[in-house]
């Protein structure tokens, strides 16, 4: 899925910035666009898949519900560490043009870490109300729907009415994405609604490690697919009501059937996923996908740059389709590239050789 996550990611800011003139006014970048709905909720949902995987094995070894807690809790601050030295790292590369306020952007990498943090103080608590060994998965499985559900349902209101303008603009950028603009931005990820993806995919998780999930894998996958039709039939069935539940109603950024909708999908594309690496092209010999996925944060950190920096491989916004596709197909073989030499390249062994090589030995000296 991450790998999956990745070409989508790709091809969104690739002809984001690159496409000009009518390119940026076709049915073409519009379906570009909507598929770049998807990456970040995909990587949000693997993030509380992959927090589920850490707490099921911390609790099959028996670990207390508080340092499970502090283990999660150091995750995901390193998680969000990493994001503001992405930050600083573009601040400083764009020197002399890009605003101060760029250091406090809220990008998918910010939310990935609030999300695991917010997951982490979730799970603590799921795990000290249930008193028994038996009663904590349930507990932590309810904590994860109730998450999820209740941060798609603040949403709109946090985003117009019940907006905390009040608070200091770096902090109110969390919860509504407005940044120092007065108004929530529509490419920024804050909490409302993002981490609800990742309370999802923790739900998810937590169901597929569970004994019955790990015994029947693809029959849970299969269930959880079927599942996931039954929501996008659901949010499309809501959505086109007579009447709506909010004075505000912004489907593509803060609707909770949109939200849904997405969910469903994440559900159905876990079941494909697992297919493709089973028994699809995933399970015969090498895979770009699963390769990318193995260094996404790698490759999402270095892409942007060439992408959107100084180092963009095209002129920004003045690129037919074409062009641009070109660009993205040689943003994919670099990624590729920079994926494999991170893998497949034993650097301590060549540090090794190298310094065997360039300091003298005592013999011969």
């Amino acid at each position: 899925m991450r790998g999956l996550a990745c070409i989508l990611m790709f091809q969104t800011h690739c002809y984001d910035s690159w496409l000009g003139g009518d390119a940026r006014k076709s049915t073409f970048l519009m379906y570009s666009q909507l598929l770049g709905t998807l990456p970040a909720p995909l990587f949000l949902f693997l993030a509380g898949i992959s927090l589920a995987l850490i707490t099921d094995k911390l609790l099959r070894n028996n670990v207390g519900a508080k340092e499970i807690t502090r283990i999660l809790l150091r995750r995901g601050s390193q998680i969000f560490a990493f994001a503001f030295l992405f930050r600083l790292q573009e601040y400083l590369i764009a020197w002399g043009w890009a605003p101060w306020s760029d250091l406090f952007k809220v990008d998918v990498l910010n939310t990935i870490g609030i999300s695991m943090i917010l997951m982490a103080l979730v799970c603590g608590i799921a795990l000290r109300i249930a008193r028994t060994p038996e009663r904590r998965q349930p507990s932590l499985l309810i904590a994860g729907v109730l998450g999820m559900s209740l941060i798609a349902l603040l949403t709109p209101p946090l985003w117009t009415s019940w907006r905390p303008s009040w608070l200091p603009w770096p902090i109110e950028s969390y919860i509504d994405g407005a940044h120092n603009l007065s108004a929530p931005q529509p490419g920024l990820f804050p909490i409302f609604p993002w981490t609800g993806f990742a309370f999802a995919g923790l739900a998810a998780g937590l169901v597929l490690f569970s004994d019955s999930g790990r015994a029947r894998t693809v029959q849970t996958l299969a269930v959880s697919a079927v599942a996931g039709v039954g929501l996008i039939a659901g949010a499309r069935w809501i959505d086109h009501m007579p009447f709506q539940f909010y004075s505000v109603y912004d489907y593509w950024h803060t609707s909770p059937n949109f939200f849904v909708m997405r969910v469903g999908l994440l559900l159905i594309i876990a079941l494909l996923s697992y297919a493709w690496c089973r028994w699809g092209l995933g399970a015969r010999g090498f895979s770009p996908l699963i390769q990318l996925g193995q260094t996404s944060l790698l490759v999402y950190w270095v892409h942007l740059e060439f992408v959107y920096g100084r180092a963009s491989l095209l002129v920004k916004r003045s690129n037919d389709v074409r062009t641009a596709s070109l660009g993205l197909l040689m943003i994919f073989l670099m990624m590729l590239a920079l994926s494999l030499l991170r893998t497949r390249v034993n650097w301590k062994d060549l540090g090794d050789s190298l310094r065997t090589r360039l300091v003298p030995t005592k013999r011969s000296a």
